[in-house]
């Protein structure tokens, strides 16, 4: 598939590095444009591009910025009508311990109110980047999972499709809605990470019994 990634921070560096070793078609753009080029010209064939256009062509659009940056982002990536757009996000507070928003609504909620024309799907985001960055494989035959929600089946299917390309166990989580539990599930796995002192090689799945 032909990926573009919007950041340049920890997030997009382990999108990127998974992307590309799944076989992936992957671009990168940032409001830091040499950190974009800077992580680009790690991997062969990835491009760095400007950020208007980031999303020309782009089959999904990895959105690895903060919430708080996310919506302006989107805007100056020109990002067209249809586009699958993955709200990696979590809407938290300045010191990670809580969340800003929540109850009736979610960031990716909130993203794609201000950005109608796109398609939000909520993925990746209980994963740490570290988690992301050292692949699916967890040891003892697990897999790190990935919840995929979101309004449109196709959008939706393309995320499940991408994310089993790079390994991951999938779990579809349903629609956007849902990423009123996402969110918090994310929020506590930050808890256990730092709080709790369990550190960032830890990552939320479910179990079913046969």
């Amino acid at each position: 598939m032909k990926i573009s990634v919007i950041g340049a921070g920890n997030m997009a560096s382990a999108f990127v590095k998974q992307l590309h070793s799944a076989g992936h078609q992957v671009s990168v753009a940032s409001r830091d444009a040499a950190k974009a080029n800077a992580l680009a010209t790690k991997y062969t064939g990835v491009q760095s591009v400007p950020m208007q256009d980031i999303a020309k062509d782009a089959e999904a659009i990895v959105l690895a910025t903060s919430y708080g940056d996310a919506v302006a982002a989107l805007k100056s990536a020109r990002v067209l009508p249809g586009q699958t757009v993955i709200d990696i996000t979590n809407p938290m507070t300045a010191d990670y311990m809580d969340l800003a928003i929540g109850h009736s609504t979610s960031a990716a909620e909130e993203i794609a109110k201000a950005m109608p024309h796109v398609h939000v799907v909520k993925a990746f985001n209980t994963l740490f980047a570290s988690v992301l960055s050292e692949g699916a494989d967890f040891g003892h035959n697990q897999k790190v999972s990935v919840f995929v929600a979101s309004d449109d089946p196709a959008s939706k299917q393309t995320v499940l499709l991408l994310a089993g390309s790079m390994g991951f166990a999938t779990i579809d989580a349903g629609s956007l809605k849902n990423a009123r539990y996402l969110e918090p599930l994310a929020g506590l796995n930050i808890y256990l990470g730092y709080a709790a002192g369990w550190g960032t090689s830890v990552a939320p799945t479910w179990l079913r019994k046969d």
